[in-house]
């Protein structure tokens, strides 16, 4: 067993050292015919067609390159050398032709996507500046008209009462119904919400939702100046009213109510009855 593993040993010893003086030993070759087609194919010079022709007496003597490019030559390789320059690399070869058209639509996509990203940019700024869903979002809105248009969310959309109408008394209030004040106001509050709803809820441009907000505002300051003055001349006019019914001369006693012909000839009778 022991001389088995020595005789593996050596020859895998053997084996290295074969393999090392065989790589030690490779040559590099420097093929002329192979380096000319290697310009040929890039760029560096068109020609040099190797083997060379070999002539005697007038007769070519080259086998190889009557075999390349001689007579026997494949009608492929005569085509080849007998055609136009075909370098891909040359000045106007067709790799470069392909760079620079690569060069080119490089070029035309960076315009593309510039005008794109400003087109994007654009549908962005239009969005904000139409879009109702940032609203809330505006400094202008947030300083001022949040606050001043706030009184409108708070007032009911259908009052019912004087306290809702934010009126003096019950008695005012059934004054303004009586004469359908009330009704008109209910009409120019309904325009108000409407208006402001509006201003809130749809698409449009910045500038003129914050005209919407000033006419609403405006409309708003109209519509609580007009209540005002109504409770005021209502307070009056029931003021005066009451000071006609306690202080004038021909005022009649609260408990009277005319007599019909009938009673006023029954108290005839009835103060004459005992006389005659």
């Amino acid at each position: 067993m022991e001389q088995l593993f020595k005789k593996g040993a050596f020859f895998l010893l053997l084996f290295i050292t074969v393999e090392a003086s065989a790589q030690l030993s490779v040559k590099r070759l420097n093929d002329p015919s192979i380096v000319a087609q290697h310009k040929r194919m890039t760029f560096e010079r068109w020609g040099d067609w190797r083997p060379y022709p070999k002539y005697f007496l007038g007769i070519q003597t080259n086998f190889a390159y009557a075999t390349v490019w001689g007579m026997w030559a494949p009608s492929r390789n005569r085509d080849y050398k007998d055609g136009p320059d075909i370098r891909p690399l040359k000045p106007t070869g067709e790799q470069n032709l392909r760079f620079a058209q690569l060069k080119f639509q490089e070029e035309e996509a960076k315009k593309i996507k510039a005008a794109s990203d400003t087109i994007y940019k654009r549908s962005v700024q239009d969005f904000a500046h139409w879009t109702s869903a940032t609203v809330d979002a505006y400094p202008l809105w947030l300083l001022y008209y949040k606050r001043m248009l706030k009184p409108i969310t708070e007032f009911p959309d259908t009052p019912q009462n004087f306290l809702e109408w934010r009126l003096k008394d019950q008695q005012t209030y059934e004054t303004l119904s009586t004469t359908g004040t009330i009704k008109r106001l209910q009409e120019e509050l309904d325009l108000i919400k409407e208006k402001y709803s509006m201003s809130r809820s749809m698409d449009m441009p910045r500038g003129k939702r914050f005209l919407m907000y000033h006419e609403t505002l405006i409309k708003w300051r109209k519509f609580v100046q007009e209540l005002r003055k109504h409770n005021n001349k209502t307070t009056l006019l029931l003021d005066y009213k009451n000071i006609l019914k306690n202080h004038l001369s021909t005022a009649l006693p609260n408990a009277w109510t005319p007599a019909s012909d009938q009673q006023i000839v029954q108290n005839m009778m009835n103060h004459y009855k005992h006389k005659y």
